[in-house]
């Protein structure tokens, strides 16, 4: 037992030459890639979906050799990667939805029939803003704007109704 606990350990790693310190330190750069591509996934949630599932490797079970665990970690870096580049993306829009969002409170006519959900600017939950005119058709003919925020998610009865009429 005491031989396991200390496998891992550079006085350990001395004995076994370089291709043990070599997979110990790809097993230890492939931990720290799927622990980062977790925190990825959850940051992400539910905004963008990060695959964070790992394939099983194909045949009988197996130690896998240097060239297998390389390309493990080479296939994770990449994950990684295009993970931070979806979030970082995601981001940029929400940020962009967020500035128009401003614009049309500021300037409710000059963005007409514009709709925004709580969704296109990161927040939770249902809803959105939408420019519409004011009073109906005669605030469509004079001119007069407003930015209406919705109330929400629709109701259960509401939905049940609908699916009845339907």
């Amino acid at each position: 037992m005491p031989d396991l606990l200390e496998r891992d350990t550079f006085t350990a790693l001395r004995i076994g030459g370089g291709e043990r310190l070599a997979r110990v330190e790809l097993r230890r750069q492939i931990g720290r890639l799927e622990q980062q591509l977790a925190r990825l996934r959850a940051e992400g949630f539910p905004r963008v979906i990060v695959d964070s599932g790992v394939p099983a490797p194909a045949g009988p079970p197996r130690i896998a050799n240097l060239a297998e665990l390389e390309r493990v970690r080479d296939a994770l870096a990449a994950r990684v990667a295009d993970a931070r580049a979806a979030l970082r993306e995601r981001d940029e829009l929400e940020i962009r939805n967020r500035e128009l969002l401003d614009r049309m409170h500021e300037d409710p006519a000059g963005h007409k029939w514009v709709r925004i959900s709580r969704a296109d600017v990161g927040e939770p939950g249902c809803g959105h803003w939408h420019s519409r005119p004011r009073l109906g058709p005669l605030g469509l003919l004079m001119g007069w704007w407003r930015v209406k925020v919705s109330s929400g998610c629709p109701s259960a009865g509401r939905l049940a109704a609908v699916d009845r009429s339907a």
